[in-house]
Order: C-alpha cells, then structure tokens, then sequence
C-alpha cells in the first residue's frame, strides 16, 4: 500500500528540490586534471562536496572517502542491506545548446535545463528526496538504506573501485542512473582502437588534419576538416552532396577549414545520431586531393565504418540474441594528421558475444584493411535474473506510483553497476523520454521528477520495511 503521507510530502517539496537542482548542475563538474585530495579535478570534487553537505544537512549520516565518493546513510543503526548508487559528474557541456547555458540551469515548459539534469544530478536528487521523505515521515524501517554518490561515473568509474576496495557490496543495489522500468542486463563492451603511421605527402591539395569527437561513448556531433592547396569552390558540390546523403551540415568555416556538424547520441544508441566524424571521413574521400598513402588509410577505415551503419556489420562482427539484442557499434573518436591515422570506436556487445566472434574477428578485418589494431579487450556483460525478488519489488513499486507496467530490459549503455553481483539500473528517466543526456539541451520534466522521487521512496519501503 502506497504511503500517502510520504506522496504528499514529495508533492509539497518539488519547489525545494528544483532549487537544490539548481545549485546542483551550476557546478561544471566536468572530469579536469588530478591534484591531491581532488582525484578528478576541481569541477567533480565540488559538486561531490555540495551532494555530501546538502545530505548532511538533511540529517543524514555522511561520509567522504577521500575525494572520490561520497555517502549519505538514512539510519547508520540499521543493518545495510539496500544501496543507491548515483553519480555527480558530468560529460563535456558539447556544442549546438539554445535553450541555456550547460550550467546556468533554467525552469521553462514544465522542464529543467541543464547539463547533469537528468544525468546524474536530477535522479541522485530524487533518490535522496526520497530518503528525506522517509525520514521527515516517519516511516519505521528495519534495514538500512545508503546513498552512494561518486564522481567519475562517465569517464572510468574509478571512484567506484576506490569505494568497494573498502566496503562491501550491499545485498541489493539500484543505480538511478537510467530509465525506467529497470534494467536487469547490460550488453558487454568492446573498444578498439585503429591507427596507421605514414609518410608525408607534400603533393597539394591534401588533407592537413580530421578532428572529430570529445568522448568514446558519444557519437561525435561535430568534425573540423583542414586542408591545403584546394580551391575551395570545387569542394562546394562535394560538400552539398554529403550534406543531403549524411543529414549532416557542411560549412566553410576559414580559407582551408570546413566544419561539419551531425547530431550526438549515446554510443548505446548510435543510430539516433548523425556520426560527424564518419561524414567527414566521407567528405575527404571525395574531395579532388592528391592519392597519397593518408587518403588510402581514409579510404580503409570507411569500408570498415560505412556511414549510417551501426551493426558492425562491415567489421564482421553483426550478431543479436533474443534477451541482449543487436550488437552496436560506432566510431567516435578521429585525429587524423598528415603523418598519422588514429580512430576509436565503441561497440556494445549481446550476451552471446565473446573473444573469437568479436574481437578476434575485428583484429582479422583491420589488418586485412592494412591498419593497426590494438584493444583492450572486451567487458563481459552482466545480469541479474528477471525473476529475483529484488527485480520483482522494484517493478512492483514502479507499477504501484505509476500505474504502468513494469518490466526488466537490456540495453547497450554500461551503468554503475555494471561489476555488482546484485545490482540493476532502476530510472529515472520516465519511458519514451529523450531527456537528451550527453547531448545539448538536456532536461529533466518536473512531473517526471515527482513520479521518480515516489517510486524510490515506494521502493525503499517494499525493501527496507
């Protein structure tokens, strides 16, 4: 039974918690440079230093391990049982924002705007409005809740390894660091990277670099071309033809510079994007420059990465299950000079996915390209069962506040607990949303916010109480 109390007072605090938010994502906390007792920079270690004070605040117990996490306890009494693990840190503010500045964070339409508003910020929020909640409510519990907040979810999570070094895994986690309904399996990962050294070629025009990209998990919104000895006005066709093929825009930009700009997207989700990057591997390819060997490493990485596709197909590596779903992948990362080629791509990868069909097959298919290849490897995937009560109380309490249907997913995104024996991604977002995390003008709608907050205290209570 949904506490109504609790409901009312979620209801009452939407003006205190959008205030909050506020405060929240004007931090720029960007990942920057390492200084001692700051692990990533000054940016993160500010707003992690807001979220710790604002839930001390609140009444919470409260701990700081050493820069990199923070956590805030409902009842440091109670035997820890249930985590929520969110994040502080952001992804660059990126380009192409008109609603507001990334951190000068506005109310308009019934939504808030910012970068972080939806990811991490506003969901963190709602998880600790809900323990609030709880707690100015008097709700009894009999296991304890923890807010984990870390600071450098979206470039390695090594804030989160700093923390389970010390402290266990609670018996159950949810991170809200996605949407809902919840999520029960993330597809494995799997990033390469391709490159090719060359002689300089001084036969004009050439191409004198390809910049494109600003993180491996984003589809790059926007590519800089630089060229020399081209007359321009022939690159005019050529630019208007990949603008209509791609849905890209080609623009001269300087003497010798054309900018092209896409559309960014997740690389779990490469196909709701326009892949800059690729459009202007594409543009290059078909400008009147001299044949030198650059332009035929160019050539080879676009048979590899065709414009528009996102399976991995041309790599050799196209393959879905039934529970994990289609493999994606997308290259998102170019730096191209006049005497070296390096590219980086993301792939995220189903359940059946391993070593020989994946990455073997990539190694094989760019050698035979005549590029180099070097990997990491491959992140496994990971799965909590559908059927586990934990999975079964979550949908409840998502059923209950929402009156939709709750029911687990795959997706191709890595989330916090991605290593956690028991751990799902639980919302924030509501479905069908495109918040537009990761890309400009994100937001995060107020009701949604509200409906997320009910549904994290409703949880708590079915698993705490």
């Amino acid at each position: 039974m949904m506490n109504e109390k609790v409901n009312k007072w979620i209801d009452e605090h939407l003006d205190e918690y959008i205030e909050d938010l506020k405060d929240f994502v004007s931090i720029n906390s960007v990942q920057g440079s390492y200084e001692q007792g700051k692990p990533f920079g000054d940016g993160p270690f500010d707003a992690l230093n807001f979220a710790i004070d604002l839930a001390a605040k609140y009444g919470f117990s409260v701990n700081n391990y050493n820069g990199y996490v923070g956590t805030a306890d409902l009842d440091p009494a109670l035997p820890r049982s249930l985590d929520m693990l969110a994040h502080c840190d952001v992804v660059p503010a990126g380009e192409g924002w008109t609603v507001t500045e990334p951190f000068n964070p506005i109310v308009k339409d019934g939504r808030i705007y910012g970068r972080g508003t939806s990811d991490d910020k506003g969901p963190l929020l709602c998880a600790m409005y809900a323990m609030r909640a709880l707690k100015e409510c008097g709700v009894p519990l009999k296991k304890g809740v923890r807010l984990i907040m870390g600071s450098d979810e979206e470039t390695g999570s090594t804030d989160i390894e700093k923390y389970y070094a010390v402290e266990p895994e609670a018996e159950m986690t949810f991170s809200p660091d996605a949407e809902f309904p919840l999520i029960n399996i993330e597809k494995g990962q799997f990033r390469g990277e391709i490159s090719k050294s060359y002689e300089e070629s001084k036969a004009l025009p050439r191409l004198v670099s390809l910049e494109a990209g600003i993180a491996l998990n984003a589809v790059p919104q926007k590519a800089v071309v630089t060229l020399e000895g081209l007359d321009m006005n022939l690159a005019e066709d050529v630019m208007n033809s990949v603008s209509e093929e791609c849905g890209v825009e080609c623009v001269q930009t300087g003497i010798n510079e054309i900018t092209i700009t896409g559309v960014s997207a997740h690389a779990s989700t490469p196909e709701s994007g326009k892949n800059a990057g690729l459009a202007a591997l594409m543009l290059v390819s078909r400008l009147p420059l001299a044949p030198c060997e650059q332009l035929d490493a160019v050539n080879a990485v676009l048979k590899l990465f065709p414009y528009g596709e996102t399976d991995g197909k041309s790599l050799g590596i196209k393959m879905a299950d039934e529970e994990s779903k289609d493999l994606t992948c997308t290259l998102d990362l170019y730096h191209i000079t006049t005497t070296e080629l390096d590219v980086q791509f993301d792939s995220r990868t189903p359940v059946m996915a391993n070593k020989e069909n994946c990455e073997d097959v990539v190694t094989k298919s760019v050698q035979e390209a005549g590029l180099d290849f070097t990997s990491k490897g491959m992140v496994p995937p990971h799965r909590v069962p559908a059927d586990s009560p934990f999975v079964k109380k979550l949908l409840g309490a998502y059923e209950a506040v929402t009156g939709l249907k709750g029911e687990a997913m795959a997706i191709g995104g890595g989330t916090y607990v991605h290593e956690l024996k028991n751990g799902v991604a639980f919302g924030a977002v509501l479905p069908g949303i495109d918040t537009r995390m990761h890309g400009a003008d994100e937001f995060f709608d107020l009701d949604n916010i509200v409906i997320a907050t009910k549904v994290y205290a409703e949880a708590i209570i079915e698993l705490c109480s």
